[in-house]
This record gives structure tokens, sequence and C-alpha cells, in this order.
């Protein structure tokens, strides 16, 4: 067990691609931004957690993904909705969980599948197929009796080879080997991805918002293909370059967005302290007047959170935010 060693080559391609996402990485450490927009992290982990179900044949658009997470009546199939609140909840704890663990995986499993899955979060003890997104049977999946071993070699090679390689491969190794196993008799794909997050988020937190699963929806074709190139020549070397790309280019929409944000901010911003006299007391209801508002929560969120964080406006109570007293000034 303690041989094992999952077949991959590291080519040229996967080099040049772990260069390139260093260099993004890179460019969203600078900016360190993403703590200061809670709205762009929020939207790209709905943008994660709708394409990463609608992969699996969910039927829900993005905007009523958003709407179940705010909590507002939708209207669609029962066990879709669900799908949406069981992912929604696993997201929230991809820092909580180990990506060493294969206990804190079948946790994970539960989550994503509570109330839709007759043996969520437990191994499966059938037999199972991979299928495309057009139905067609891609491979027939180990035994059930071997699932708890592979699964065991998989974790334990990974525990073994965390400092040895570098995490982008590593992460794409697993999701290939996982999908390949088959571990669970269903949620297997949204596990997967859910699970490379998580691997990743260990090694560098802003993962926890990059949403592959949505560039893998773009490519959804050629993901199924490359499984399937995969398990004929019997490695992952092809799967490991195909994620890369996946993560490559996502985050160049990430980097756009957090500019666009950036942008954003600094034009309201501008124009809260436009309207602000050095030294003066401003209650929110004169803001807003100034401003020519009539909406307290956009004030809130796009004019003075952002204000404050970055520290241009104060506030007279900061120890109590939601003081009926309170007034926000620039110095």
């Amino acid at each position: 067990m303690d041989n094992f060693v999952p077949p991959f080559t590291i080519t040229n391609i996967m080099l040049d691609r772990i260069s390139s996402i260093m260099k993004k990485i890179g460019k969203l450490d600078n900016y360190k931004d993403l703590d200061r927009m809670p709205v762009l992290r929020r939207n790209n982990r709905i943008k994660s957690i709708h394409s990463s179900l609608a992969i699996e044949a969910n039927s829900l658009s993005f905007n009523q993904v958003k709407d179940i997470i705010d909590g507002k009546v939708v209207i669609g199939p029962k066990n879709e909705i669900q799908e949406v609140q069981n992912a929604y909840n696993a997201y929230l704890k991809i820092k909580d969980a180990n990506p060493y663990s294969i206990n804190d995986l079948k946790k994970m499993h539960g989550l994503l599948t509570y109330l839709t899955v007759e043996d969520s979060g437990n191994f499966r003890k059938g037999g199972e197929g991979v299928f495309d997104e057009h139905g067609n049977c891609i491979f027939i999946c180990p035994p059930p009796e071997q699932v708890d071993g592979l699964m065991d070699q998989l974790f334990n090679w990974m525990k073994l080879n965390k400092d040895e390689i570098h995490p982008l491969i590593l992460s794409s190794i697993f999701h290939y080997e996982f999908v390949f196993i088959h571990p669970f008799s269903d949620g297997n794909g949204r596990t997967a991805r859910l699970w490379q997050n998580v691997i990743l988020s260990n090694w560098e937190a802003l993962f926890e918002y990059v949403p592959i699963e949505s560039e893998i929806k773009k490519y959804q074709e050629d993901y199924y293909k490359t499984i399937q190139n995969c398990n004929s020549k019997g490695e992952s070397t092809e799967f490991i370059e195909f994620m890369l790309k996946m993560i490559d280019e996502v985050l160049d929409g990430l980097i756009e967005g957090v500019n666009t944000q950036i942008t954003h901010i600094n034009i309201y911003t501008k124009k809260l302290l436009d309207v602000m006299e050095s030294g003066v007391p401003y209650t929110a209801i004169e803001l807003m007047e100034l401003l020519g508002m009539k909406s307290r929560k956009s004030l809130r969120e796009n004019y003075l959170a952002p204000a404050l964080e970055s520290g241009v406006i104060k506030m007279t109570f900061p120890d109590n935010p939601t003081s009926k007293n309170q007034t926000y000034y620039k110095e």
C-alpha cells in the first residue's frame, strides 16, 4: 500500500502553467483586496456552486442559485434546490477541512449530498460507472471491495508527498484519481472539484474564492474527454495539464474582477469624500441627501464600508458601529 504512486509525468506544459499561475497569484497577493471585497468573494462562491452543480445536470440558473443562497423562495425541483443548499453549506467548510483526512472528505460528501443520496457520507457498496454529460459510460469503476484500500493508498500518498509535489499538481492528481476510484455511489464529481479547492486553499488561501468550477463548466466536454483519455492511457498527465489550464485561465477573470472592483470602490469613495468637509460629522441620512441617494443599503455597502476599510473616513463611535447616534467624518 505504501508503494502506491499515481502514474503521471511532469511536462514543460505543466511547468509553464505553474509559472503563469504563480505570477497571477502574486498579482492578487499584491492587491490584498479580496478580503475587502465580500461581494466579489460571494459571487465567486456562487459561480463555483452553480457551475459544479450544472456539470451534474442541475438545471437551476445562476440567479436561482443566488436567490436560494440568499434565502429567497425559488420555484424548481426540490432535490435541485436541496443540492444548492447542501453545496453552499459544504463550501462554507472549505477552510475547516483537513485535505489529507478521509474522515473529513466523508463529512464533506455528507454535506454535499444531505437528503439527496441514501448513503450520504459513506463509500459505495455496489458497482458504478462514470458517465459523461450525454449519459455515455466512460468507464467501469473499481469494484466496491477495493474502494477503502484505494482511498487509503491515495490519501497516504498525498500525505507523504504534500511537501514534495507542487500543490497545483498534487490537487489535480487527486482530482483524477478520485474520479477514477469513484468511491461514492453519487456526488463524486462535486466532491472531487470541491476537494481540489480544499487542497489548494490549504496551500494558498485565495483559492477558497477562485471559481475553478466555472472554467471547467466552459470546457465540460473536454473535461470528460480528458478523463477518458487518461483512463485509456493509464496515467493522469493530460488531466493535470487540463486542470492547470483551467486554473490559469480562471485567474485571469479573477484579476479582472478585482481590478473592476477596485475601480468601483475608488469611484464611490471619491464621491463620498467630495461631499464631506473635513472634521464635520455626518449621519447616514445626511450623507444620503448629499449624495442624492435613497437606499441606505447601497450607502452602507458601496460608500461607507469601503471608505471605512481603507481608513479615509472614521466613525465617531467605532466601538458601537450600529449606534443610532453614529456619525461619520473625514480628517
